[in-house]
């Protein structure tokens, strides 16, 4: 297993954070080899250019200003997204990276003269997972229609393998959480990965015991 983590907060100290830190340590502790974006300390641009426009659809050219980033979802069969819900959707940054990041010919197929339509170019991930915060109530966010989990769970899901495998957790009323509903939030988030994880190889298990 090789999960990606892509992690989007501006400040380290962030109850954010403290999620992105569990996931880590539960895909550690199950022997994972793990791979962390860290957008903001990485320093990246989220605003698709002109120039990276124009060659968009121009295969392998269009990987090389996110040459690494496109290497990192290449390599991975787990796709681990973790963030803060910012008006019911994904943070500009984040956005960002999934508009640059997720090319033709990287995360999908595009139409030619067989295929109307786009077909799916992440069928090595069967893990995809979004652990996120929300200002917003759990109805009120629904009312909206959750338009950063739709993205991710239905959209990108969309374009991995068949039977890709989920996880969601969000803290709802983040801004009138306390410190028992945060602790409370990170134990779901530990009993979603071990889930999400499934059971360790046996040599796996014999390794740690």
């Amino acid at each position: 297993m090789r999960a990606l983590i892509v992690y989007c907060h501006p400040k380290e100290t962030s109850f954010t954070a403290a999620i992105r830190d569990v996931v880590v340590d539960k895909l550690r502790d199950a022997q994972v080899e793990v791979r962390v974006i860290d957008l903001y300390r990485s320093g990246f641009a989220p605003v698709l250019t002109e120039a990276e426009l124009d060659i968009y659809e121009d295969t392998p050219s269009n990987r090389v200003p996110v040459a690494q980033d496109v290497e990192d979802v290449l390599w991975c069969d787990t796709l681990i997204f973790v963030y803060p819900t910012w008006w019911y959707g994904l943070p500009a940054m984040l956005k960002g990276w999934l508009d640059r990041v997720l090319l033709p010919d990287v995360a999908f197929l595009m139409p030619d003269g067989q295929n109307d339509n786009i077909r799916p170019g992440l069928t090595h991930i069967t893990r995809l997972a979004v652990f996120t915060t929300c200002g917003a109530s759990w109805w009120l966010t629904q009312l909206i229609g959750s338009p950063g989990k739709r993205m991710i769970l239905r959209g990108v899901r969309a374009i991995c393998a068949r039977r890709c495998r989920t996880a969601f957790a969000a803290h709802y009323l983040m801004d009138s959480s306390t410190e028992a509903s945060r602790r409370a939030h990170l134990d779901r988030v530990a009993r979603k990965m071990e889930g999400f994880i499934g059971a360790l190889p046996v040599r796996q298990k014999e390794a740690r015991a």
